[in-house]
Formats: C-alpha cells, sequence, structure tokens
C-alpha cells in the first residue's frame, strides 16, 4: 500500500507546521529552566560569598591581638567586663554596619570613596590602615608560629617564616579567594568551637556576668574604645566589605544580603568575648 503524492505532501506541511509552533514553546521553557539554574547557582556561590566575609570578619576580629586584649581586661577586670562588652556589641555593630551598607550602595572601596569626599584623603587613610595592619599582622604572625610550634614542635622562628609564607602565597593568587572564602568558614568554625569548649569547661561565673552586663559596678572607657578598635577598627571594618565588592554582591537591591553577614559577625566576634 503506498500514500499519493499530495498527502504526503500534506503530512510535511502539517510536520513543518507543528515544529514551528511547538520550537518557540520549548525554547522559552528551556530558557526558563536555563534562568532558573543561573540563579540557583548564583544565590548559591553568594551564599558562600557572604559567609566568607562574615567568617573573614569574624577570625579577624578574634586573632591573637584581640584575644590578648580581652583576656587582660577579664584577668583586670572581672565580670564588670561584661558591661563593656554589651556596649562594644552595640557600638561597633552601628558602625560595621553603615561601612558595609555604604561600600555596597556606592559600589566604591572605602579609599576610594575617601577620595570622593576629600581629594587624597583615601590616600592618607590607606597609610594609616596600611600601618595599623602591619602591626596588627606581626602579632597574627606570631600567633600563628605559637601554633605551628605547639602542634609540630618546630622552632619558632621557623614557626613564624612557615606562616608568613603561607600567607602570602594564598594571597599571591587571584583565584585564591574562593578558596578563603571555604577555608576562613572552615577554620573560623573550629576556632569558635574550641573557644567555645574552653568556655564552659571552665566554669565562669555567668550570674555574676548577667548582673555586670546590665547594672555594672564600675564602667571603664578605654577598654570599651580598646575593644571597638580591635574588632572594627583598621582594615577590619573593610576586610569582609571589600570581599563583598570583589563578589559583586552591591547596589541597593544587595542591601537584605549584605545585612547578615553583619549580624553573624558580630555575634561570633563578641561571643569571644563572653567565653574569655
Amino acid at each position: 500500500c503506498s500514500f499519493s503524492t499530495p498527502f504526503v505532501e500534506r503530512i510535511s506541511v502539517l510536520k513543518e507546521d507543528f515544529v514551528n509552533y511547538i520550537s518557540p514553546i520549548l525554547g522559552t521553557v528551556l530558557d526558563a529552566r536555563h534562568e532558573q539554574d543561573k540563579n540557583k547557582m548564583e544565590k548559591k556561590n553568594n551564599l558562600s560569598v557572604l559567609l566568607g566575609a562574615a567568617f573573614l570578619m569574624a577570625t579577624s576580629a578574634i586573632g591573637p591581638g584581640f584575644m590578648t586584649q580581652t583576656a587582660v581586661f577579664t584577668k583586670d577586670m572581672g565580670a564588670t567586663f561584661a558591661f563593656v562588652i554589651l556596649v562594644s556589641v552595640i557600638m561597633s555593630f552601628v558602625a560595621q554596619l553603615n561601612v558595609w551598607r555604604v561600600l555596597a550602595v556606592s559600589k566604591m572601596r572605602g579609599q576610594d570613596i575617601a577620595n570622593s569626599v576629600l581629594p587624597g584623603l583615601g590616600y592618607f587613610i590607606t597609610f594609616l590602615v596600611c600601618l595599623g595592619g602591619l602591626a596588627f599582622n606581626i602579632g597574627n604572625v606570631g600567633g600563628a608560629a605559637l601554633g605551628f610550634q605547639v602542634l609540630f614542635d618546630l622552632d619558632l622562628k621557623i614557626a613564624a617564616l612557615v606562616s608568613g609564607a603561607l600567607g602570602v602565597i594564598i594571597f599571591s593568587f587571584k583565584s585564591a579567594s574562593k578558596l578563603m572564602d571555604k577555608l576562613t568558614q572552615v577554620l573560623g568554625a573550629m576556632m569558635i568551637l574550641l573557644i567555645g569548649y574552653v568556655a564552659f569547661s571552665t566554669n565562669p561565673p555567668v550570674g555574676s556576668a548577667v548582673k555586670e552586663t546590665f547594672v555594672p559596678s564600675s564602667i571603664n572607657l578605654m577598654a570599651i574604645i580598646t575593644l571597638i578598635g580591635g574588632t572594627v577598627g583598621g582594615y577590619i571594618m573593610f576586610s569582609g566589605g571589600h570581599r563583598l565588592i570583589d563578589a559583586g554582591i552591591v547596589g541597593e537591591e544587595n542591601l537584605p544580603q549584605v545585612n547578615k553577614p553583619v549580624s553573624y559577625t558580630h555575634l561570633r566576634a563578641h561571643e569571644t568575648d563572653s567565653y574569655l
């Protein structure tokens, strides 16, 4: 049995019409699915960046120098130091939130914003931040060296060289930012867990600390200023904000995302004060 030529031609025309009709629909569906997958991937990447920025800020805020400050103040002031922590939490949170929001909306780094306000101001601030960062990171390298000495029984000078070399290597590669996000999350979480273990195992006077938090027997203004400086001073305030700019999480539409790591950062950083 064979089909007539007009019938075959009609079938071919119907087939072509069907393909022409269904192709745009399939294309629209596939484009929508691709856009959904793309948005999911962007949200996942943004979450990683946000957590990385938060942990970068938190781990910077509870470095060796900062922990030394809080340990000394805790020893000298006892439970009264709880009030200092409360005040510094509020003040540093406001400062950090404002800075990150300004950086995100302006899509500019801190030094560029300063230069736009007053020409040359950004360079001066950068110089001060670099000078303070040099001193601050001497303490960080020294703290890392002490850790290597305890873990691997290395000579302190060799341990310091290894710590400094690792820092130089990490920041020498542009692609290291993604690795840094993951490392700060993992190592930061480990540090917080270890601090929490030490805090609870030492049985601190919780009742006395709660009382002194809201009804302090004395107020140490210098301790408040020092603690705020150690938490959001120098490059610490800008480190997480600049990381968000690098990742493109900027603009008013991203402000809700910007606010989240700020809250998380200060919760983690000041939990450390309470632990110590």
